[in-house]
């Protein structure tokens, strides 16, 4: 069926006008839909002044004045407050509207729209795999048919349609399942470089160790995720049961590679990290491609020590994550078409090392052999249990008080580092298409 045409005579409402609600707000506003949208009452006469001029754009005082008059109405608020917030406005939802989430957590936000919603409203729920400052255009967007006829789900279909993004057909427990595969570990990963970096007071793009090559991913993706708010990733790592696993089973994989280390460990070491590697990277042949290459990752730079003064790294925090992987039974390939920019630069990452067999037995001997690390990966394992330890408890106010710190450390890096980190996504985004392409070429002749 023909996609439905723009039209303001069928209205979409915003409630939550953060950065991912003002993407949405302004992407679907432009291509030619109706916008009515709020934000906490508090905030109505900025807001009002920030769209004054913003064609399609309504702002009103509250969510029921949005759920009132919309046909399909999106809640952008934080996973924790989902409930809550439904739980105020849903009651007031247009008779046979359409409504959806954009939380990274389906469960309590599914739970939230079946408890608090009228009979006659039917669920089409969604979720852009990427943040409010990537171009949304071939990105992965869920989409989950919870509760709607098939002319609804293609109305959501055409709005949404509007962001050139790849749609992905998912069940909400099946999105919560590959969110956590692809974004909980990932996150925890990156947090606790970020949370090391600071307790030894380093910008690590100022050190030659941490310089060049898979240290660029590093640093950029860190930066990134530092740059964004706190409850972006706080919600789908607390509120997500499969995600809490992982970042559990991460913070082991840490500690006991470094206990390893620290003891002397050499066979065992070597055993966990060969076995890890080949069920993670054993069905890859040795013809395929890198998703990264030398050339790609000494591009993106925040450092300018030269080549020839760069030092070996440990990677701790690349052979934990294979660690896990391998521990929680995940194969990463299976979810790269819902996987989010981040993800596939830290897959990227993860078998430049893995898949080049020198590059990985030099990084296992330098890690038991030379001392250099030692410190750097002793805040890191401490890091990644503290992070661990924030989720288990389920303790947002200590998650943000983690986060904040960080942040406010590396802000003055933040606007080089978005850039720079725009441009690898971009990068990696093209050479997945390049490699897909290839795959799919090769699978025609086989």
């Amino acid at each position: 069926m023909a996609p439905i045409q723009p039209t303001t005579a069928i209205s979409v409402g915003i409630i939550g006008m953060g950065d991912m609600g003002r993407m949405y707000a302004n992407g679907i506003s432009r291509a030619g839909w109706m916008v009515n949208a709020c934000d906490r009452e508090e905030l109505y006469e900025s807001l009002s002044n920030d769209y004054k001029e913003a064609p399609n754009v309504r702002i009103f005082q509250n969510g029921h004045l949005v759920s009132r008059i919309s046909d399909y109405i999106i809640y952008c608020v934080e996973a924790e407050n989902i409930a809550k917030v439904v739980s105020a406005y849903g009651p007031s939802t247009k008779v046979g509207a359409i409504v959806g989430g954009q939380t990274s957590c389906k469960a309590p936000e599914i739970a939230a729209f079946e408890k608090f919603l009228p009979s006659d409203v039917e669920i089409v729920s969604c979720h852009s795999l990427h943040g409010p400052k990537v171009d949304p255009v071939g990105q992965p967007l869920v989409l989950i048919k919870h509760r709607a006829s098939d002319k609804s789900y293609e109305l959501v279909e055409s709005i949404l349609g509007c962001f050139g993004s790849k749609f992905v057909h998912l069940s909400a427990v099946e999105h919560d399942r590959i969110t956590a595969d692809t974004q909980a570990v990932l996150h925890a990963a990156f947090l606790s470089m970020g949370s090391a970096w600071t307790a030894n007071s380093q910008f690590p793009w100022e050190v030659p160790r941490w310089s060049g090559g898979i240290e660029n991913v590093k640093m950029n993706v860190t930066l990134r995720i530092y740059s964004n708010k706190w409850h972006v990733y706080a919600g789908l790592a607390i509120l997500n049961p499969a995600a809490q696993k992982q970042i559990k089973q991460y913070a082991t994989s840490v500690t006991e590679l470094f206990k390893l280390i620290l003891c002397g460990e050499r066979d065992e070491f070597r055993k966990r990290i060969t076995e890890a590697g080949m069920a993670v990277f054993g069905g890859k042949k040795e013809g395929d491609e890198l998703l990264l290459k030398d050339e790609l990752l000494d591009k993106f730079s925040l450092s300018g020590v030269p080549k020839q003064e760069r030092k070996p790294n440990s990677h701790l925090s690349l052979l934990a994550m294979v660690d896990c992987w391998h521990k929680c039974g995940i194969v990463p390939y299976d979810h790269i078409i819902c996987s989010t920019p981040l993800f596939r630069l830290w897959l990227g990452a993860t078998e430049y090392l893995f898949r080049q067999p020198e590059l990985l037995n030099e990084c296992i001997e330098f890690a038991l052999s030379d001392k250099q690390f030692r410190t750097d990966d002793l805040e890191f394992t401490f890091a990644a249990r503290a992070w661990s330890d924030a989720v288990q408890l389920g303790d947002f106010n200590a998650y943000r008080k983690r986060f904040e710190a960080p942040q406010k450390y590396f802000a003055p890096r933040f606007p080089e580092a978005t850039r720079l980190g725009n441009e690898m996504i971009h990068t990696i985004l093209e050479r997945t298409k390049i490699l897909d392409g290839a795959k799919v070429q090769n699978e025609g002749h086989e």
